[in-house]
């Protein structure tokens, strides 16, 4: 199913590429489209050029070359041939797609005033395949629970490391609730749709039984929102980045909500080192810090320690 819901989403003579290629989608996790530049796959964590007859190869001069025409044709398949509809996230530079999948695109952008207003001349696409691993947070949770809720989470990892599958993984367990844990009400910001890959309102990914989610909206807004409207016991939001996300996670914790956040670092002092989570950290404000690495697969549990600092887990074949 996966297959043939990337594959139609391409123009005619770039699925033709793709349905001579072997490929497990469930190990795709990136089909990138540059105009006048080779066609390429990131595959199994590798970066391939794809040839025209759909083989992989690292020889950029074998390569598939992208034209102009192949990237507005595609744009008309992604968007159902009415761009206009999908102007709003657009103007974000993405869209979600059936099944969750994600399409960046870049091109000329139309400003007005110091806001974007839309983008033109789309030259750029970047496919980002949606991939679900159920159970991946099974051996973090145990660190995580209090009681009958969580502690304040916060993953940290680099680029391409599972922080969002994780964090999914969570919310679909706490949600629908695991062995002696009872199930949770959780309300998901999905700024981004990569949490719940949302399509027409309704998540394609899993995220439980007992989950809200608000999609396409601003962090800080979406945690209030949430907050006055829909009683969560728990707030997961993905990649933490400016003050008012600070303002708001305290917000929601004064109203007695448990907190699940992401943010992009290589290791507690690198998230140190940044000023928005500075006071958080001195304030113990997360109580359980899991960082994440890419050594052997996505999601790879590196580390977890409490508010204090204090290691309660790490890989065998790495350092804390």
């Amino acid at each position: 199913m996966k297959r043939e819901e990337i594959i139609k989403l391409f123009a005619k003579s770039i699925r033709k590429i793709l349905e001579g290629a072997a490929l497990d989608y469930e190990q795709v996790q990136e089909i990138r489209m540059r105009v006048q530049n080779p066609f390429l796959i990131i595959y199994k964590e590798k970066e391939y050029f794809l040839e025209e007859s759909g083989a992989l190869t690292d020889q950029k001069r074998q390569a598939h070359v992208v034209t102009a025409e192949e990237v507005a044709e595609t744009m008309e398949y992604i968007a159902g041939y009415s761009l206009f509809a999908y102007e709003d996230e657009i103007r974000q530079g993405y869209l979600t797609v059936q099944g969750g999948h994600r399409v960046g695109v870049a091109g000329k952008i139309i400003t007005e005033g110091d806001k974007v207003k839309g983008v033109k001349y789309i030259s750029y696409i970047n496919v980002r395949i949606s991939h679900e691993i159920k159970g991946c947070a099974s051996q973090v949770l145990p660190y995580l629970v209090d009681g009958r809720t969580i502690y304040h989470t916060l993953l940290i990892s680099a680029p391409r490391c599972g922080k969002t599958t994780m964090l999914r993984d969570i919310v679909r367990q706490v949600s629908d609730g695991f062995g002696n844990f009872p199930g949770n009400t959780v309300g998901v910001v999905d700024e981004r749709s990569e949490i719940g890959g949302s399509y027409m309102g309704i998540p394609q990914n899993d995220v439980g039984i007992r989950t809200d989610v608000l999609d396409c909206c601003p962090k800080a807004e979406g945690m209030m929102m949430l907050v006055r409207s829909m009683s969560p016991a728990i707030i997961a939001v993905d990649e933490l980045g400016d003050y008012s996300d600070i303002h708001a996670i305290e917000s929601v914790i004064h109203c007695g909500c448990r907190l699940l956040a992401t943010v992009h670092g290589n290791s507690i002092d690198d998230i140190k080192r940044k000023p928005l989570l500075q006071k958080l950290m001195n304030d113990h404000t997360f109580e359980r810090y899991v960082l994440l690495q890419n050594q052997r697969k996505t999601g790879q549990v590196k580390a977890i320690f409490d508010e204090r600092g204090t290691c309660l887990f790490r890989d065998r074949c790495v350092v804390c």
